[in-house]
């Protein structure tokens, strides 16, 4: 039975993991604020929760790990003025938390303010 609900999925940082693959683990936003901005404000959202393990400056993408979750943050500029924040989070099993991404989501528009 275990076999029939394992797969793999995609992160939002594009690498691909063991876990439930077709069920809503992230949200997005959109800003009108620069990249680095929202950068920096995912960054301090992502350590005031847990440990920031990974971050590319390059392709503009954070992974964290918050309680016993991994979070991912992608961040891509879709215009000069509008930039796209997207969060993912999953538990150490792989299976999505999306009320945890909604609501490190919500809490990096509010450091914009």
């Amino acid at each position: 039975m275990l076999a029939g609900t394992a797969g793999c999925y995609s992160t939002a940082i594009g690498s691909k993991q063991a876990g439930v693959p077709w069920l809503k683990d992230s949200v997005e936003g959109r800003y009108e604020r620069p990249i680095d901005q929202i950068y920096e404000a995912a960054i301090e959202v992502l350590r005031f929760n847990g440990t920031v393990v990974d971050e590319n400056r390059i392709n503009h993408s954070l992974t964290a790990r918050v309680d016993t979750r991994t979070a991912w943050v992608r961040i891509e500029e879709l215009s000069p003025t509008v930039t796209r924040v997207l969060v993912q989070a999953r538990t150490k099993w792989g299976r999505p938390d999306v009320d945890m991404a909604s609501e490190l989501e919500k809490q990096i528009a509010l450091q914009l303010k």
